[in-house]
């Protein structure tokens, strides 16, 4: 009897997952005009892989970073399906110049869901409380879209957003892995399982690093529209560089001293 009913709960478990692995796939297959889409070419695409020799490229250049004037408490929050040790490098820049960098606490961004965003609320709720400073915080990709949300819902917690390639204007499908996103995810990348309005502006000052040779995101939704940031700024970086190439480091460090260099019109 025990035997039946441990298989019976084997044969349920493994239905269960392949009911899930089907909506999933039905999700990624979502009809769509392709016509309408814009992304970076697929050459640009498969030039991010050059990440691979992000070990050489760091050896070779090491950004000019300066004695912050007045430290920093910081928040990293990676990109999507990214753990927070992508962003060490950055994070070991930002600390030699004196500021004070926190992870997000969650481990690998696999993207938003209630339970997740609460955790990451009362995360940066501890931060703030530790020196009661307003944080400042760093997005990459999709950790953008979470620094957007969380400054919205914790404007007197957040000095800054800092957004590093986020897709938070336009189409969300202008990018290079939107198929992939709900096979990861479990929903459309159009409809997420939080409240959240990706194109309205925080109440703090909000800055946009973007750069033309984003091979994943279209440049046009890390740009943003006037209304949708205060700032821009055009690096010069691929979509993964934005954690360690020498331009992207010294662009944020010069934004967290309050000292923007090579803001574009906005």
């Amino acid at each position: 009897m025990a035997a039946a009913q441990t298989e019976d709960s084997g044969s349920s478990k493994l239905r269960a997952f392949a009911d899930e692995a089907s909506r999933r796939i039905e999700l990624a297959r979502e009809p769509y005009d392709v016509s309408k889409l814009r992304k970076p070419p697929l050459r640009r695409f498969l030039s991010e892989f050059n990440y691979l020799l992000e070990p050489i490229k760091r050896a070779r250049s090491e950004p000019d970073i300066k004695p912050a004037a007045t430290p920093k408490r910081v928040m990293l929050i990676p990109g999507f399906g990214a753990h927070p040790w992508r962003m060490r490098y950055m994070a070991q820049q930002l600390e030699r110049a004196g500021h004070r960098v926190k992870r997000w606490g969650m481990g690998y961004n696999f993207g938003p869901s209630p339970e997740l965003f609460d955790k990451l609320e009362r995360r940066l709720e501890r931060v703030h409380a530790k020196k009661n400073e307003p944080i400042y915080l760093v997005g990459w990709s999709l950790g953008g879209i979470y620094a957007r949300e969380l400054a919205k819902r914790h404007p007197d917690k957040v000095a800054k957003v800092i957004t590093l390639g986020s897709p938070f204007s336009g189409d969300p499908r202008n990018n290079n892995l939107w198929r992939i996103y709900p096979l990861v995810t479990g929903h459309s990348v159009s409809n997420p399982p939080i409240e959240a309005d990706v194109h309205a502006k925080p109440p703090v000052e909000t800055v946009a690093l973007w750069s033309p040779k984003d091979g994943i995101i279209h440049a046009s939704c890390a740009r943003g529209q006037p209304e949708e940031r205060d700032r821009e700024v055009a690096l010069r970086c691929s979509h993964m560089g934005f954690c360690y190439e020498t331009d992207s480091i010294e662009a944020i460090a010069a934004e967290l001293d309050g000292d923007p260099a090579g803001a574009g019109p906005a």
